[in-house]
């Protein structure tokens, strides 16, 4: 994997992306050919339609990361990429169709964008036929060796087996005399120079899933396998690279302490961040403002009670702060105190259970990011009353208030909605990646996929 601004992104994507960046401006420059032609127009220089070209394949290819074109499942499967790249082309032809009546007038690139999106189609798919099933193959993923053969290394090999994985397991070394979980691992003992046998199988990283570290670290091995050129990895660490997210049955303090992350360079990105929420904020709710109106009346219409109400809720250094939302529930749907929403929640309304589909009743909390208590990106803000029991049971649950709140976050991209003490660590274990590898990178990355949960209905309930 390649880590950009902290975040890791697969060599697979990274490859993809770059090719596609150059087939999009092939298609766009083919479909200028074509209309140019048709009209009898002079040829221009390539230079001077350079930048439409750039302009045109990177708003196309924001499109593709906002809808999910380059996930684990568009990864795996061609006729779900195919899919997602139709409604990505379309997202992107009316943007640009949009952007260029708005800002310029020129009526020839409008006109050509029908060509170029039937050309982006071809030829991303069939980037996706040839390029990513070669990427797909274990000749082109890193080659990892285990040291461990118990639990750890059980799960290090489920998460291999996994198409998207961009790694391959080429062995595993049982170091200890507890019998094996994974039974093919070979006893340390059968080993004879554990840096030869890492050289005979070409692996590139080795990684260690032992279940007790205390005295049973090998380290003049690993010292010899560092010094050959090996990358040597901790299970917390692989885990947190590979998955996206903190693993909580792993990690203690000191791997928190010690490893990357929560960079104390974070003032000017702090700034950025707030002067983007505002500005953003106050252009949201001048656009929103209609529909915002026009489903309140609704939901005066739908059922008895306000069309807005207020919830309390911890935010940043677990300080409390009310946020305003559209209702979405009966009067009564907490008579008997608080609880998690539930799948097909017979408190919700008819009309609540759309606008929590399409996320409009979440449009109002633009009010509490222009206030300061919130941002749009950042681990979602929960009630004191679940956070004083989610703290108790979970740990490091006070970490993601170290951030601000946000409307949407690393979790909701990558999990979808769960109401349950399993669902809230698994949110927590992608909330405590958010906050230890924190960069605006991270945050446009989030803010494009989210196009994806509201298109798609993903975690909405």
């Amino acid at each position: 994997m390649i880590r950009l601004f902290k975040h890791y992104i697969p060599h697979s994507v990274i490859l993809l992306g770059l090719i596609d960046l150059v087939l999009l401006m092939i298609s766009g420059d083919f479909a200028w050919r074509l209309r140019a032609d048709q009209l009898g127009m002079p040829s221009e220089s390539f230079e001077t339609r350079l930048q439409p070209l750039i302009a045109f394949a990177l708003v196309m290819q924001m499109a593709m990361i906002a809808v999910g074109v380059y996930g684990a499942d568009a990864l795996r499967s061609v006729r779900f990429a195919s899919a997602r790249l139709l409604v990505a082309v379309s997202l992107g032809v009316i943007a640009l169709a949009l952007f260029n009546s708005l800002f310029t007038s020129q009526i020839f690139w409008r006109s050509t964008l029908f060509y170029a999106m039937l050309g982006a189609i071809a030829l991303l798919v069939m980037n996706r036929l040839i390029v990513g099933g070669i990427l797909g193959t274990a000749a082109f993923r890193r080659r990892v060796l285990v040291l461990g053969a118990g639990h750890r290394a059980q799960r290090l090999r489920e998460l291999g087996e996994r198409a998207e994985s961009g790694f391959v397991i080429v062995g595993y070394v049982g170091m200890s005399e507890a019998a094996p979980i994974v039974e093919e691992a070979i006893p340390r003992t059968a080993i004879h120079n554990l840096k030869r046998h890492v050289e005979n199988l070409g692996v590139s990283e080795v990684v260690l899933a032992l279940e007790e570290r205390r005295n049973a670290l090998p380290l003049k091995d690993l010292l010899r396998i560092k010094t050959a050129g090996v990358h040597v990895n901790d299970f917390s660490s692989f885990m947190e690279r590979e998955t996206g997210r903190v693993d909580l049955d792993t990690v203690n303090p000191s791997w928190f302490i010690f490893s990357d992350g929560f960079s104390s360079g974070r003032a000017f990105s702090s700034a950025a961040k707030r002067i983007f929420d505002v500005i953003v904020s106050l252009l949201l709710l001048a656009m929103t403002a209609p529909v915002i109106v026009l489903f309140a009346i609704l939901v005066k219409l739908d059922s008895k009670g306000p069309a807005f109400f207020r919830q309390r809720r911890v935010g940043l250094y677990g300080q409390s702060f009310d946020v305003i939302k559209l209702r979405s529930m009966r009067l009564d749907a907490e008579a008997n105190g608080a609880q998690f929403a539930a799948k097909n929640d017979p408190r919700v309304t008819r009309i609540g259970n759309f606008i929590r589909k399409v996320r409009i009743d979440e449009l109002p909390q633009t009010w509490s990011v222009l206030k300061g208590e919130m941002s749009f990106v950042g681990p979602r803000p929960e009630r004191p009353e679940f956070v004083s029991d989610l703290e108790d049971k979970l740990s490091y649950y006070a970490e993601r208030h170290m951030v601000k709140p946000g409307i949407t976050g690393w979790a909701q991209v990558n999990y979808p909605y769960g109401a349950s003490l399993e669902d809230s660590r698994n949110k927590l274990e992608y909330d405590l990646y958010y906050v230890k590898n924190y960069t605006p990178f991270l945050d446009i990355l989030i803010i494009l996929q989210t196009l994806r949960v509201v298109l798609w209905h993903e975690g909405a309930r």
